[in-house]
């Protein structure tokens, strides 16, 4: 597999076979409200142009409807044509924005030989939780592939563990920027993090949704931090660059 953060949540994942673009969001710099008066959103330019972010995908993957996970300018310049998975429930409004190949996880699907299953996931604690709405994780799995678990915009929570335990993931994709709403953690924080990382020694742990929204409360450089504070090996934490590309094959049996 490769995995190239493009900024916060938006990635592209060859795996499989397949080209996946995850969680697009491609709004200029400052061209959304701020969240805390501290800067307009996204704080930070894409890496790349769009049209090298979309050449050669095969399918998108839309975790929840947020701005800065499927935005306005995403709707636009991705080809109406390819195939949009997302969680039931977002049909309707992603099909209002154009797009004719839409096909919602309510369990698992398969894409040849990939299969992709859904996952709990929650957007904060408490009452936020209603505000913040549904969202959801997946895992991909297939042949001569790292079975990776892409946690989405969620804490650190029971049923998480759980999910990520029963898949049993050489590699895991974390929101680890540490988010705030109304005082509440609504994705993971440092600490969250790192104790996701302990719960799984034997995962490559990937910390991505950082540094591009102004309600983040963690930084790269923090997260690196912290990891050496508590002995967390930061050769299995990786904190990718935005426009850096990670390639992991599977784990070798000792």
């Amino acid at each position: 597999m490769k995995l190239k953060l493009l900024r916060n949540a938006t990635l592209k994942l060859d795996f499989g076979g397949r080209t996946f673009l995850i969680d697009p969001d491609f709004g200029p710099r400052h061209s959304r409200r701020s969240f805390t008066g501290r800067s307009q959103n996204p704080m930070v330019d894409l890496p790349e142009p769009i049209e090298d972010i979309i050449a050669g995908v095969d399918t998108v993957i839309v975790s929840h409807l947020h701005a800065d996970h499927f935005d306005e300018v995403a709707k636009e310049r991705i080809p109406k044509n390819l195939p949009i998975i997302c969680r039931p429930g977002d049909e309707a409004a992603i099909a209002q924005a154009g797009f004719s190949s839409i096909t919602a996880v309510d369990c698992y699907v398969r894409l040849g030989p990939i299969i992709l299953k859904r996952h709990a996931a929650q957007h904060g604690t408490g009452s936020v939780v209603e505000k913040m709405g549904p969202v959801m994780g997946l895992s991909f799995e297939a042949p001569g592939e790292p079975t990776l678990y892409w946690c989405g915009d969620s804490v650190l929570y029971p049923p998480l563990r759980d999910a990520a335990t029963a898949t049993g993931p050489d590699v895991i994709v974390s929101h680890s920027c540490g988010a705030m709403w109304d005082n509440t953690l609504i994705v993971m924080d440092d600490e969250q993090t790192l104790d996701l990382a302990e719960a799984f020694p034997l995962a490559t742990i990937i910390a991505t949704h950082m540094e591009a929204l102004d309600h983040a409360t963690v930084s790269r450089a923090a997260l690196r931090k912290a990891a050496k504070a508590r002995g967390v090996d930061t050769r299995r934490l990786r904190i990718p660059a935005d426009g850096e590309t990670i390639e992991l094959g599977v784990p070798a049996l000792v």
